[in-house]
């Protein structure tokens, strides 16, 4: 695990948009993520588990929008669990250190 936001709430889901998940901007540098980074879904209201690419959303809305597909998977208000991943070597593996984020009520930093 290389990032984590943990437990926010998915404020929009966009059937007509070609995949994706949109994440406020400043979630996304509170988390280490990057547009274009691979992601795993984790609903806590349904239990659906998919993956998807990062995309960036507008800065201090708490966006958190599944788009095209992903869309299906969930429902406004569902909370989610998103976590990337990172390949690196034996040895920096035994001491890098996964950024969480805990976010606030309404997706806040």
């Amino acid at each position: 695990m290389k990032s984590k936001l943990h437990c926010v709430t998915v404020t929009e889901a966009n059937l007509n948009y070609m995949g994706s998940i949109t994440i406020d901007e400043d979630l996304m540098d509170a988390a280490n993520l990057i547009a274009g980074e691979k992601v795993q879904v984790l609903d806590n209201n349904n239990g659906e588990r998919f993956e998807t690419y990062v995309i960036r959303g507008e800065r201090g809305t708490g966006c958190i929008c599944l788009n095209g597909a992903a869309a299906r998977r969930v429902q406004i208000g569902d909370v989610v669990i998103i976590i990337s991943y990172a390949l690196m070597d034996f040895e920096e593996a035994k001491t890098f250190r996964p950024t969480v984020v805990f976010p606030k009520e309404g997706n806040r930093v």
